[in-house]
């Protein structure tokens, strides 16, 4: 299987010049571009690492303005490419500019091609060294911890708290909505801790009737109660030396949250109809959506309990606080269902998007999921619509993306509301905003603003 080749933009006029490049450099896919346009549109089809470039480009061949102008736009569209100039000797103070301006290197004409393609082969390996460090680094920053897909601040900020708090034997509280992933963030914590090797066990406390309930939490001995015909060990004690997480902690009926509480202040159980007191180390981590302050003022919840429980406390924000996560996770499920369902070419329509991103999700992450696997099967084309989400209809608009026009409408905003708060007193405004009044000026021109 033949190797994918690494693309080379060539900008130069000269078709002679162009020809060599193109012969020197076969090892690649050499991308030739003669003036500024078409340069661009190569920069912005391709994307390439590794740029040469003539500065005299038409319509100013003997001179560098054309060419510094186009290294700019060039830099601008792909900050991280690297761009090598080729000069002459009287281009050198030209050159200079292109480094300043951030060129990563100049080689004087006419090339040694072997001198040229160690520079090139060198621009290459740094480019990968800057993409490899950049995507660890988003890796470190986006995701603390496996399993937890986002790149909200407020997310990210409890991943980290669960780092910090994970080597520690402290009691955590995970607080958030049904769906936002409790027990997923449960089981991160249960994996960064010195626990990990040992047992995870779970149990809801809703799912269960409350009359087995006890059984499952504390286990029982033989002919305890009718049906009792051997010894049962209960998840606490199976979760010995591991963690145990106790799932919606709010639904614990009150007498049982007396006998958990017991456990918790002394680490000891005692099965049904046993009498001897059994030690268990084990990591408490528990879960509610409800609001436990409240239950414990209402006289619903063991305020003793709750002060046990909550040594740290844990709050997973909803997905419709979460800045970009629902599109993130949107596209995380359709990958992952896209494959399951051997639909590997699936993507988003705009307009499926735009529903994504303005939807509510009172289900969070779960409802999420649910959906996407729902559109993946249901999707006729190459690509799932709105009308394949299933969602109901909003009235929402679509958010500007393009970085110029959210920089222009919060440009706009912030100069009308100091223009009104400086009664129209265009020094005032300035200072404020920390700009010179010309600036004002202009940017009154650029968004149609009179002055008072």
């Amino acid at each position: 299987m033949s190797q994918i080749k690494k693309k080379l933009l060539v900008i130069e006029d000269d078709p002679g010049l162009q020809k060599q490049l193109r012969w020197s450099f076969d090892a690649y896919e050499v991308l030739v571009a003669g003036d500024r346009e078409s340069a661009l549109a190569e920069v912005r089809r391709h994307e390439p690492a590794v740029i040469t470039m003539d500065l005299g480009l038409p319509p100013d061949p003997d001179g560098a303005s054309e060419g510094l102008a186009t290294l700019q736009q060039i830099l601008a569209l792909t900050p991280d490419a690297k761009v090598i100039v080729l000069s002459g000797n009287q281009e050198r103070t030209n050159a200079v500019k292109a480094i300043a301006m951030g060129a990563y290197d100049f080689h004087q004409k006419p090339f040694e091609p072997e001198l040229l393609g160690l520079v090139i082969e060198r621009a290459y390996f740094l480019h990968a060294l800057q993409q490899e460090n950049r995507q660890l680094l988003q890796t470190q920053g986006d995701s603390p911890m496996g399993g937890v897909i986002s790149r909200d601040p407020g997310l990210l900020k409890v991943c980290r708290n669960i780092e910090k708090v994970a080597p520690s034997s402290a009691t955590v509280m995970v607080l958030g909505e049904s769906g936002t992933g409790k027990e997923v963030m449960a089981r991160a914590l249960h994996q960064l801790s010195p626990r990990r090797d040992k047992r995870f066990m779970a149990i809801n406390c809703a799912a269960i009737p409350e009359n087995l309930l006890e059984s499952e939490l504390f286990g029982y001995e033989k002919g305890a109660f009718t049906g009792a015909v051997k010894q049962t060990i209960g998840k606490i004690e199976l979760a010995n030396e591991g963690t145990f997480f106790l799932d919606e902690v709010g639904d614990l009926p009150m007498a049982l949250q007396a006998k958990l509480l017991r456990f918790l202040q002394e680490r000891v159980i005692e099965r049904i109809g046993g009498h001897k007191e059994i030690p268990v180390d084990v990591r408490i981590v528990c879960a509610t959506h409800q609001k436990l302050k409240e239950l414990t003022a209402a006289g619903k919840f063991r305020e003793d309990l709750y002060y046990r429980l909550s040594e740290i406390v844990v709050t997973i924000p909803p997905l419709r606080d979460r800045i970009g996560d629902a599109a993130l996770l949107a596209h995380h499920f359709k990958n992952r269902f896209s494959e399951a369902e051997g639909r590997s070419r699936l993507n988003f329509s705009a307009d499926a998007l735009t529903m994504i991103e303005s939807h509510a999700w009172p289900g969070n992450v779960r409802e999420m999921e649910n959906c996407i696997k729902r559109a993946v099967i249901m999707a006729d084309g190459p690509q799932i619509t709105a009308d394949d989400l299933g969602l109901a209809d909003t009235a929402a608009t679509e958010e500007p993306i393009n970085l110029r026009q959210v920089r222009d409408e919060a440009e706009y905003k912030a100069l009308v509301k100091v223009l009104a708060r400086t009664d129209g007193n265009i020094v005032k405004a300035a200072e404020i905003l920390g700009v010179s009044r010309p600036t004002i000026y202009d940017l009154m021109t650029r968004h149609g603003l009179k002055q008072a």
